[in-house]
């Protein structure tokens, strides 16, 4: 062949090449979160959801997973690094940037949630209606909650309201924060991996979590009780957690891959994870009963003191979103009834 023939077919393949469609290319999608490998959101969520987009994808779409922080930043950061595009998904609490997102927290009340699975179905639905503002940097492509949260506390149970008077407990967000000094707790916020140096250090006496995540942080080998709410009871709290893309990476993507990303996307997948998170707290639980650590439950009767005690949180809340001109009160009552509508 001659020299010059030959590279009139190199071009022109390299044409045709430059031609095809975005779809035949494989797009890496960067991953961040704040956990370790072993959590529940790393194991049986986030890497259970790459695989499925990569086989509905045929391959086309993969995943690079960052856990434990490994692009760097601290969780509070995960949020802006999907809106800057460091990272082209992240899965975070909205509750670690305090005050940003005052709608959604309505989640976040004392005494709100029933199963996790159902509520993380209601807060979809309710950003759909009423809050797509506060999250219009990102794409959101799922929201969910955890199981109840529990105490888990270094000396002694939580068996009434007089125990909790001037322990120094860790809670995640603003709401936690300001429910556990209703209940007359002193409160140390702070995001959850941080919490194993601050107890093995004796700067907090315990903490709320839900079960699911103590083994991840090794919760039960330095706390030795657990105290749980009466389980007809709604969970003492929750904590809302966004799954969400970068939007210029969304928007890059062929109509193909856009379709598998919206098929893994919406009200069924944050019901799923939701529901993942309810089957994680069972063997969780019993990793401490396994290691003799005592699980005590607060009966019904003295969480009703509790609920009345925590209204103020709510109170403040309301307050709170009406100085930002948003109506709490018909917020709130579309909360409980998406959580009711959803838990039948």
């Amino acid at each position: 062949m001659k020299t010059g023939t030959w590279l009139r077919g190199l071009a022109a393949t390299a044409c045709v090449a430059a031609t095809l469609p975005a779809a035949a290319e494989q797009v890496t999608l960067r991953v961040h979160h704040f956990l370790p490998t072993g959590s529940t959101a790393h194991a049986k969520f986030i890497t259970p959801w790459c695989d499925k987009i990569n086989k509905e994808s045929a391959g086309k779409l993969k995943c690079q997973i960052f856990p434990a922080m490994q692009l760097g930043g601290k969780p509070p950061q995960l949020i802006d690094q999907a809106r800057d595009g460091i990272a082209d998904i992240v899965w975070t609490l909205p509750g670690y940037s305090a005050g940003r997102f005052p709608v959604v927290e309505v989640f976040e009340l004392p005494f709100m949630m029933t199963s996790a699975e159902a509520t993380s179905r209601a807060v979809w639905d309710f950003v759909q209606a009423h809050d797509q503002a506060e999250f219009k940097d990102v794409r959101p492509l799922a929201f969910h909650v955890h199981g109840a949260g529990h105490f888990f506390t270094v000396k002694a149970p939580i068996t009434s309201m007089a125990d909790l008077s001037g322990l120094k407990l860790r809670a995640p967000t603003r709401l936690t924060n300001m429910m556990l000094g209703s209940l007359g707790a002193t409160p140390v916020g702070m995001p959850v991996p941080q919490v194993p140096e601050a107890l093995s250090k004796g700067v907090i006496d315990g903490a709320i979590i839900p079960y699911e995540v103590v083994p991840a942080i090794k919760v039960h080998e330095l706390t030795k009780f657990a105290s749980e709410g009466d389980p007809s009871y709604r969970g003492l709290y929750t904590t809302v957690f966004v799954f969400a893309m970068n939007p210029a990476k969304y928007d890059s993507l062929p109509d193909d891959l856009k379709k598998v990303i919206d098929a893994n996307s919406g009200a069924e997948t944050s019901a799923w994870i939701g529901k993942v998170w309810d089957e994680a707290d069972g063997p969780a639980r019993q990793r401490l009963v396994e290691r003799g650590n005592p699980v005590n439950v607060i009966p019904a009767a003295e969480l009703d003191k509790w609920k009345a005690a925590s209204a103020s949180v709510t109170e403040a809340w309301l307050k709170d979103v009406a100085s930002k001109g948003v109506d709490g009160p018909a917020l709130l009552d579309a909360a409980r009834t998406l959580i009711d509508q959803h838990s039948k």
